[in-house]
């Protein structure tokens, strides 16, 4: 499918053990630090003294980070620089998840890689209790490693809002009848990861190893968000009063963000689920009739 077509969007405005963690020392706290890690994670600097984490991925390891806090709601924000040249076979994300039970909630933002000149793919989810399979994918309409980008996942009681540099690209709605993910904290996670069976082209392109290691980096981290219990659970909350800028917990999609979404749509959309009536013989799920 060729690539989307460029436009300018309205109002534009990561399991246990650090291993090769690098940087310089500062008197300020690094984000990162908010973060257990595995495998190959660095801590540096940009040119603007901005701190930057990276992932690194070789034929040995990938490498994640998750936050040792869980939360119930909030916005959460990243500015990631993706895998340059030929990514094909890797897959970078930026999510929130409950963890790894059948009954798990999460939400995602994951991306597959290419072969160098083709669109990067933002793949979107949500599972609710264990119940997936909600993926819209997206060809990005910019080169993601060419610099930073912001992605920002907006989850609150009424919509889960998916957004690329500001630009609203997917809003996931809740109807009482139907699952969605709201009573699991979760926690942030990051990951850069072998996808060679599915991310590519359905896994018909491998990685290539000789291009190893590969590199994808994130910075500008937010999470403005209620936090769970002490670092991992319990029922006590603590979320951002009007003053800290809480205007999340009742964000609803706008007129550019509904603009925006139907232009994603008609540009960028490459797999909608309530599209695939082979995934869904039995019919489609019941948010697919009322969006």
């Amino acid at each position: 499918m060729a690539r989307p077509a460029a436009w300018t969007p309205p109002a534009l405005s990561l399991a246990v053990a650090v291993l090769c963690l690098v940087g310089r020392s500062t008197s300020a706290e690094f984000w990162l630090d908010e973060f257990t890690t595995d495998g190959d994670v660095r801590k540096d600097y940009d040119g603007s003294g901005r701190q930057v984490a990276s992932l690194v991925l070789d034929q040995s390891s990938g490498a994640g980070f998750n936050s040792t806090r869980k939360y119930l709601f909030g916005e959460f924000s990243v500015e990631m620089k993706l895998v340059a040249g030929n990514s094909a076979g890797t897959v970078t994300s930026f999510y929130l998840t409950s963890g790894e039970g059948d009954e798990h909630d999460e939400i995602d933002m994951e991306f597959m890689g290419n072969s160098s000149g083709s669109p990067t793919v933002l793949n979107t989810n949500v599972w609710a209790s264990g119940d997936g399979k909600k993926e819209h994918q997206f060809y990005l309409w910019f080169d993601p490693a060419a610099d930073f980008h912001k992605y920002k996942i907006t989850w609150n009681d009424k919509n889960i809002i998916f957004q690329v540099d500001d630009v609203t690209v997917r809003v996931f709605k809740r109807y009482a009848d139907l699952p969605y993910p709201s009573s699991k904290p979760m926690a942030v996670h990051a990951t850069l990861w072998d996808g060679s069976y599915w991310a590519t082209e359905k896994g018909k392109v491998p990685i290539d190893w000789s291009r190893a290691p590969f590199v994808v980096s994130y910075r500008a981290y937010t999470a403005n968000a209620c936090a769970v219990g002490g670092g991992g659970g319990g029922s006590s909350s603590s979320c951002p009063d009007a003053a800290g800028g809480n205007e999340w917990m009742d964000r609803q999609p706008d007129d550019t963000d509904r603009l925006t979404v139907e232009w994603a749509r008609r540009n960028c959309l490459q797999y909608n689920y309530c599209e695939d009536g082979w995934r869904f013989p039995q019919g489609f799920p019941g948010e697919c009739a009322r969006n």
